[in-house]
């Protein structure tokens, strides 16, 4: 085992671990690390853990400090000249006709790269435009393209719930999430319902699935045939929250809600 301590450089982004400093940290404090291209501002999430060493790549980088006044001064600076660097980098994307939208640019703590993050439908030949931004930002330049989920988790908004994106504020990860998903869930699938900003499933799908699989064990398939009190009809719809199953009736063709427990399966044949 080894203690670490694990920061985040983006909100919800992806965790690293570095060698805990000697002068205790608290969750939410802000620190300069050190990192293979340089320094970085990071966000401490757990000031110290023990992790087996075979999770971890070592050795450890350090953590040169948590972050002062001088430092806070210097990085809001580095955030005024980030957008200024993207702003010019939109007009050299234009110039050199580059199918690809800028989304974002991130400095190094100590300017020793540029960071452009980009969308596009596919490969980008970009390597003019490197050449471009490293004479005019006089600093080793890298672009690095990501798919439309992680567009919207850099980019935040606000979900069909009405709060802030779940990827932009505590998901880490993305799961695979299928329309199947949905149907158990007996949602509608309208697209534009079942879609997020980015215009793929919301993630929000999967988290109530396994409580959903569990509750529906007790209710019939849509499009089952079963038997109510007002004769044979077949299941379109079901409310397990209200444990009622929506029925039409084969004979009047009359649409009726039916407690789950008043109803029976019936075999096709």
């Amino acid at each position: 085992m080894i203690e670490v301590l694990k920061v985040q450089f983006h909100n919800a982004g992806e965790l690293y671990y570095f060698k805990p400093p000697d002068k205790d940290l608290k969750k939410g404090d802000y620190v300069i690390v050190e990192t293979e291209k340089g320094q970085s501002v990071a966000e401490v999430v757990t000031p110290r853990e023990k992790k087996s060493i075979k999770n971890i790549t070592l050795p450890l980088k350090k953590v040169v400090r948590k972050m002062n006044e001088e430092d806070w001064e210097k990085y809001k600076k580095l955030q005024k000249e980030e957008t200024e660097a993207l702003k010019i980098c939109k007009e050299k994307v234009k110039k050199h006709e580059l199918p690809m939208k800028l989304i974002d640019s991130r400095y190094a703590f100590d300017k020793n790269f540029l960071m452009f993050y980009f969308s596009a439908e596919g490969r980008v030949d970009f390597r003019e435009l490197v050449r471009d931004l490293a004479k005019e930002f006089k600093t080793r330049i890298e672009l690095r393209q990501i798919g439309v989920r992680d567009v919207t988790k850099m980019m935040g908004g606000m979900g069909i719930c009405g709060k802030k994106l779940c990827c932009s504020q505590w998901l880490r990860d993305f799961d695979s999430i299928s329309v199947n998903m949905a149907k158990a869930q007996y949602l509608s699938l309208n697209p534009s319902k079942m879609s997020g900003l980015c215009g793929r499933l919301r993630c929000c799908l999967k988290y109530e699935m396994e409580q959903y699989e569990e509750m529906s064990e007790n209710y019939p398939e849509i499009g089952d045939s079963v038997m109510t009190p007002n004769g044979k009809g077949e299941v379109k719809n079901i409310n397990i929250f209200t444990e009622q199953v929506f029925v039409v009736l084969k004979d009047s063709g009359a649409e009726i809600m039916v407690d789950n427990k008043e109803i029976k399966p019936v075999k096709n044949k």
